[in-house]
């Protein structure tokens, strides 16, 4: 049975909701009209005073609806209990979309980052500010081994988050697979032979950057056609992911 266009419709929009949390970046959200909120979530346990009660009369005045919850139904809305002060809330960000759909979006021509254990919520927010700026049509970013979109991702992104379309999956090795039978898939080596600057790209790209400390995973390293090193002088050995994304995302 063929789903409808109605559930359809509804699983994509459910599919694109980021949930943040915290009173200053709930705050933030709420006086930034150019982002859409679906609702806001506030413990019952909150007193209805100071920032809680801007936060309340601001969502009211944007028509936003409000859910309470208790304590403990909140810390799994937020998944972080230690962190969230009370408050959380459904951003709808139309660019955050599955894997699945990379193909779909973007059609036969991509330039794409993927993310493989970036774990410094600072550095995804750097890379996404620099893919959003260069010539970078999409970021990959696997759930299961890389930072989470976070209020320090989006404070480092200085405001881009939404820019650029980020395509999420549990782990790279599936949209990598599925991309590669008809894609160029590069992995980011300080060990490499070959440089970036001697790359003839073709139209569909697929940059692999690694984690911070130990570079692109084994698994995921044989799902690429090759490595690319950056070329550097003075025995400087490597360069911060964010860096290097940098790079790529500007590169000729």
């Amino acid at each position: 049975m063929k789903d409808s266009q109605e559930y359809l419709d509804k699983k994509a929009f459910f599919d694109s909701i980021i949930t943040l949390y915290g009173r200053n970046v709930v705050t933030e959200i709420l006086e930034d009209e150019a982002i859409e909120v679906h609702k806001l979530h506030l413990a019952s346990s909150n007193r209805d005073e100071g920032v809680i009660l801007e936060i309340k009369e601001v969502a009211e005045q944007r028509g936003i609806e409000i859910k309470i919850h208790t304590k403990e139904q909140l810390s799994r809305i937020s998944k972080n209990a230690k962190q969230d002060q009370g408050v959380a809330i459904d951003i709808v960000a139309p660019n955050y979309q599955k894997s699945e759909k990379i193909e779909e979006k973007l059609g036969d021509t991509f330039r794409l980052l993927a993310l493989d254990g970036v774990q410094n919520p600072q550095n995804l927010g750097m890379i996404v500010r620099s893919a959003a700026a260069g010539k970078i049509d999409g970021i990959i970013l696997p759930t299961n081994s890389s930072a989470k979109i976070s209020p320090l991702v989006i404070k480092a992104s200085a405001g881009t988050l939404f820019k650029i379309p980020i395509f999420y999956c549990k782990t790279l090795e599936a949209p990598l697979a599925k991309l590669a039978a008809n894609s160029e898939i590069y992995a980011l080596s300080s060990h490499a032979d070959d440089d970036i600057y001697s790359l003839q790209e073709g139209k569909r790209v697929v940059f692999v950057l690694g984690n911070e400390s130990e570079g692109v995973s084994k698994p995921v390293e044989r799902l690429c056609n090759r490595s690319l090193a950056i070329p550097m002088q003075r025995g400087v050995e490597s360069l911060n992911v964010a860096v290097t994304a940098a790079l790529l995302a500007f590169m000729k």
